[in-house]
């Protein structure tokens, strides 16, 4: 097993039973079994919506069918930003989507997605469940937590025009999301937000000229047959972190040796989304050159200016957090240790 899934795995095991039996108290245990609902803003062909209805499936089979989950993928139950709230008021009892599509709702965590350097989606599957372990739990208080991950390398990807220097985004429109559209700010480039379920017709309309999104979309959205260039600034790639939470009473209602079996299941599945990410983009890559795409690399001295460029959008999202009580300065100097580790 690679350093990296080594230290995911060892994370979840100081968690706790996958964030579950913290929140057990009193339970009133449903009698039978019982269905829930999730929902995912993911397609149902991408593999993180696959992994996703396979965990559902190891929950009923685990549970002997006293818990059964009815899946909902591409956003057929709710809508990607909507779905935090939808698990809190019970219109869906499970849900996963990232923290990004409801900005500054989850301020500490949205440091996670920060263009730290991240290498790979098992490294970022760390950090994501690390800060929210050691800094980040109350966010996500009026929900029960499963399980976090996070995807690989976030890097620029544009049509028409190549970016290699600075002065090369300067005027583009880029797709981004959260912490990524202030990193296209901060490169000198223009953002739209914009979840990933409307970017394809976004870019093959030109409404947009790039996107910042993982290799993995590249295939899994099918962005590589929309984007022209993709350009390999590793040094300041970016993460985007997704919860998968559940429902508080219908967490608290299920029977206790449920919860426990569920609980297990959560360790496996936040390492087996880690590695899906990795896998993923490697065959992210692929189809964009099979597609006729062009890889751009960033020049070493070049690549200094776009780490200069970032580094203070770090530094003041940390500020921010210190002057609102959140410890921002302890949660970026974590992620630069655990990311260092990885470099060694």
């Amino acid at each position: 097993m690679k350093k990296g899934a080594v230290r995911l795995v060892m994370v979840l095991v100081l968690l706790g039973v996958g964030f579950g039996l913290a929140a057990m108290g009193p339970h009133a245990a449903l009698a039978g079994s019982v269905t829930l609902t999730y929902s995912n803003f993911f397609p149902p062909t991408h593999v993180q919506s696959q992994l996703a209805e396979s965990w559902c499936r190891e929950v009923e089979k685990r549970t002997e069918g006293r818990v059964k989950v009815q899946y909902f993928a591409g956003q057929t139950l709710t809508k990607a930003n909507q779905t935090y709230d939808s698990v809190v008021n019970g219109i869906a009892d499970i849900g996963m989507s990232a923290f990004a599509y409801t900005r500054g709702r989850f301020p500490v965590m949205g440091a996670v997605d920060m263009p730290m350097g991240y290498p790979n989606g098992v490294e970022a599957t760390t950090v994501a469940n690390l800060i929210y372990e050691h800094f980040a739990a109350k966010e996500l208080g009026d929900t029960q937590v499963m399980y976090l991950h996070a995807h690989g390398p976030g890097l620029l990807h544009t049509r028409k025009k190549a970016v290699a220097t600075l002065e090369d985004l300067k005027g583009l429109k880029i797709r981004s999301t959260g912490i990524s559209a202030e990193l296209v700010k901060a490169l000198g480039g223009t953002p739209v937000p914009m979840p990933m379920p409307e970017s394809y017709q976004s870019l093959q309309k030109g409404v947009v000229d790039g996107s910042f999104h993982p290799l993995e979309t590249n295939k899994g959205w099918k962005l590589g047959e929309v984007v022209d260039y993709v350009s390999m600034a590793y040094p300041v790639a970016y993460t985007t972190s997704f919860f998968v939470v559940m429902n508080k009473a219908k967490w608290n209602a299920l029977d206790p040796k449920d919860q426990a079996v569920i609980a297990a299941i959560n360790r496996e599945w936040a390492i087996k989304h880690g590695k899906a990410w990795d896998t993923s983009d490697e065959d992210g890559l692929r189809f964009f050159k099979e597609n006729g795409k062009t890889v751009v690399e960033i020049a070493p001295k070049e690549m200094e200016r776009w780490v200069a460029a970032t580094a203070p959008m770090i530094q003041d999202y940390a500020r921010k957090l210190d002057q609102e009580g959140l410890k921002g300065t302890a949660v970026v100097e974590t992620i630069r240790r655990e990311l260092a580790k990885n470099a060694k």
